[in-house]
């Protein structure tokens, strides 16, 4: 009998979680998907999509190509693609988003960018 393993799959198709009670000190850099449900002090650059959790809390700047917020940032947001601010969010800091939504009793304090073109 052959057993064959699987080759890992590329890291855009892998998922990244943060558990909530979980603490991070320091910059996270990710080519996949992640999802922070814990707390991050320190920016987060997600080469794909980031969901800040209803329970998640960063303090930093966020860039990715797509984000949706549940929880608190405090930091600036920089997205290529869309941004999604739900009802739960509170973001104090800058937003660069290429599309943005915000849903009623979402919180936002800070300045709104709409761009056309990557961020940086």
């Amino acid at each position: 009998m052959k057993i064959r393993f699987k080759e890992e799959a590329p890291s855009n198709g892998l998922h990244n979680i943060l558990a909530v009670g979980t603490t991070v000190r320091g910059d996270i850099i990710t080519d996949g998907d992640f999802r922070l449900n814990g707390r991050v002090e320190g920016n987060i650059n997600c080469a794909a999509k980031i969901v800040i959790g209803p329970k998640g809390h960063i303090d930093g700047d966020i860039v990715s190509v797509n984000a949706e917020i549940q929880g608190t940032v405090v930091g600036s947001i920089r997205t290529s693609g869309a941004l999604v601010l739900k009802a739960t969010s509170i973001v104090t800091g800058d937003i660069f988003a290429q599309t943005l939504e915000i849903e009623p009793n979402a919180k936002f304090s800070g300045v709104c960018n709409m761009i056309t073109e990557s961020p940086e």
